[in-house]
């Protein structure tokens, strides 16, 4: 079993099956030592578990559990370059993330709801996950998802 796997595991956490892409694209595409992921949307067996506008407020996805679904995001994307490149110990450094939170218009917390994927991937990574971050506010997203999260990582030549 692979090292990084079961650190999820102790975790908590099962890397789960790599979720279909939604139009005509891959869920992730290695060139060279780095592997780029499309979008990932925070799928649990194929269902969005929220849908909506992230705020303050009823009817809004709460900050807190948009930060959720962003962790459920990365963990797709880790499903993604496992099917890419076989394991997931072949990770040298997570490179880059970057947060779109489909947001209302008075909500300005992305960066926190962006924490969702980088604090756990520095769990599952400890220094090897420190990496750079956008978070963008957006009018709306695919399947009107709350958080749409895309990764680069280095992998192992």
């Amino acid at each position: 079993m692979s090292v990084i796997e079961e650190r999820l595991r102790e975790l908590g956490y099962e890397v789960p099956e790599v979720a279909a892409p939604v139009a005509a694209y891959v869920p992730a595409l290695r060139d060279g030592r780095y592997i780029y992921t499309s979008g990932q949307l925070p799928f649990v067996a194929g269902e969005l578990p929220a849908t909506g506008k992230v705020g303050e407020g009823e009817g809004l996805v709460s900050p807190a559990q948009a930060e959720e679904l962003a962790r459920l995001c990365a963990l797709n994307a880790l499903a993604a370059v496992r099917g890419v490149v076989g394991s997931l110990d072949k990770i040298t450094q997570v490179v880059k993330v970057t947060a779109f939170v489909a947001s209302d218009p008075s909500f300005t917390g992305q960066p926190g709801v962006a924490n969702g994927a980088s604090v756990f991937l520095g769990r599952v990574f400890g220094d090897l996950g420190i990496h750079v971050r956008s978070a963008v506010g957006v009018a709306v997203l695919p399947l009107d998802a709350p958080v749409e999260v895309e990764f680069v990582f280095q992998v192992e030549e």
